[in-house]
């Protein structure tokens, strides 16, 4: 019989993977590795801004991160700084800030948990949270896709269409604090950046179309997931980590298969 914990973690996993699969397209498509990974980093100030009001760490997540995707959207139409610039300030600002927030409370926190995650230790409340979060992101997506698309591929194109791409980047960006924060306690904050990414890359070499990308993305997350809940399980190993390791393997075990077949 298998045990709750593990159910538990399998449906969080799986949730996770279809919502990280497809926002995921977008974060390759637009080269928006360097700001998910700041957002991420950003997510830890939410962490501890929920732990110092008594409100959920995943709601003052996604406050601390929608704060700063609208931050950075002003800064950059005022043209101060470089984007990559302004990035390292307010992610390192934030992630700092949130450091020293969480040392200066007066009880522990495990921020192990936070930074690398435990799907093992995943509650039913947090998988309430990853499926409603999910649910909303995808059918957003859904009905959206079309116009996200065209702005990531032409935004000239999409501005002659009548489309508002500064809109659309800010929904697309406002879509990956929803993720990060219903999905930070499965890999962490550190290695969320990596489920956006690794699977969409992966899915990139064998589709030929968003959205054959963005479903093949899904379900090599999914199989990420499964093999590293069984990595962690059998190799005692964190969570986290070995899923994030399963997935570098899938994507080196896809770009191998591809490139033998294109030779």
């Amino acid at each position: 019989m298998i045990e709750p914990f593990l159910i538990r973690a399998i449906i969080a996993g799986v949730g996770v993977a279809i919502i990280t699969g497809a926002i995921g397209c977008f974060v390759v498509w637009r080269r928006m590795a360097y700001f998910g990974d700041s957002l991420a980093h950003s997510a830890l100030l939410g962490v501890a801004l929920g732990l110092v009001l008594g409100i959920s760490t995943n709601l003052g997540t996604m406050i601390i991160c929608s704060v700063f995707a609208i931050l950075l959207i002003w800064l950059q139409q005022k043209k101060f700084l470089a984007t990559d610039t302004l990035l390292g300030i307010l992610a390192h600002a934030a992630l700092s800030i949130g450091m020293v927030t969480l040392s200066l409370l007066e009880r522990s926190v495990d921020l192990h948990s936070y930074l690398f995650g435990d799907i093992l230790a995943v509650t039913n409340h947090e998988i309430y949270l990853i499926f409603f979060g999910g649910i909303f992101v995808i059918i957003f997506l859904f009905y959206n896709w079309s116009s996200f698309v065209l702005t990531t591929i032409n935004e000239k194109l999409a501005k002659s269409e009548g489309l508002n791409t500064l809109l659309n980047q800010l929904l697309i960006m406002l879509l990956m604090t929803i993720v990060v924060a219903v999905s930070f306690r499965i890999v962490g904050l550190l290695l969320i950046t990596s489920m956006l990414i690794i699977p969409a890359a992966t899915a990139r070499q064998v589709t030929n179309s968003p959205e054959a990308m963005a479903v093949v993305s899904s379900i090599l997350g999914i199989c990420a997931v499964m093999l590293g809940i069984y990595l962690s399980l059998h190799l005692d190993t964190p969570s986290g980590p070995s899923i994030v390791v399963a997935s570098v393997v899938i994507f080196i075990s896809v770009l191998f298969f591809t490139s033998l077949r294109k030779n």
